[in-house]
């Protein structure tokens, strides 16, 4: 949990990039009566991340129950399969998010197949008058193409369970909050911050080096049942 919820957060960077014109277009979608009242604004763009980790959470759930129904098979008993490819794409991500390749770029191509037929689905939400249409357009939002998202729900796959996977995705989408309404509310001021290179390298390293812990970490109990008794 923690370190979905970090590489959420670290993963601000990501997101200026990847939603900025998303949340500008989001913004700009809200009522003029929405967007001249500060407690309507703050309410619409807390509605809208509300929904984007409703889904999320969904994701998680769903991934982590698969996860759960192929370990019931056998075919990953004794094997660190999940744990190995949730390090690997966090490493990946970590490459993609201090700029040096675009690892993710494929699954982001793959993900913008289904997402050309789920976006349609926001437009009937626009332009946003309550908190309540918010909210159904940030669900639509959180199937959004993402590799950041992918490297996460690579981890809800390797808890093997739907309560773990909804609780790492839950932990993700907490952690992409701040950024996300900052970025909603005071969009120029956060994208100077966080596009400086520096930044985006300092953050990518972090996340890289928690994709080696998690490569390198022994299994849950492994240890114990190695020694004899």
């Amino acid at each position: 949990m923690t370190a979905a919820f970090l590489v959420g957060l670290l993963g601000g960077t990501h997101c200026i990039g990847m939603c900025g014109g998303i949340v500008g277009a989001l913004s700009s979608g809200l009522s003029l009566d929405v967007q001249l009242s500060r407690r309507r604004l703050v309410a619409a763009q807390l509605a809208y991340n509300t929904g984007r980790i409703s889904s999320y959470t969904l994701a998680g759930t769903l991934l982590g129950l698969f996860g759960q129904q192929l370990s019931a098979t056998g075919m990953l008993q004794g094997t660190p399969v999940g744990r190995i490819v949730a390090g690997v794409i966090m490493i990946l991500f970590g490459i993609y998010l201090a700029g040096w390749w675009h690892s993710l770029l494929y699954l982001e191509r793959a993900g913008a197949r289904l997402w050309k037929y789920i976006e349609p689905l926001g437009r009937r939400f626009v332009p946003v008058h309550s908190a309540g249409q918010a909210y159904l357009l940030g669900l639509v939002w959180g199937w959004l193409p993402c590799g950041m998202v992918y490297a996460v729900l690579a981890l809800a796959l390797a808890s093997g369970s739907a309560t773990g996977g909804a609780t790492i995705m839950l932990s993700f989408g907490l952690g992409t909050l701040p950024v996300m309404l900052t970025m909603g509310l005071a969009f120029n001021t956060l994208k100077r911050w966080v596009q400086d290179p520096r930044i985006k390298m300092v953050a990518g390293i972090l996340v890289i080096l928690m994709g080696f812990m998690m490569l390198l970490a022994n299994p849950a109990g492994h240890g114990h049942h190695a020694h004899p008794h």
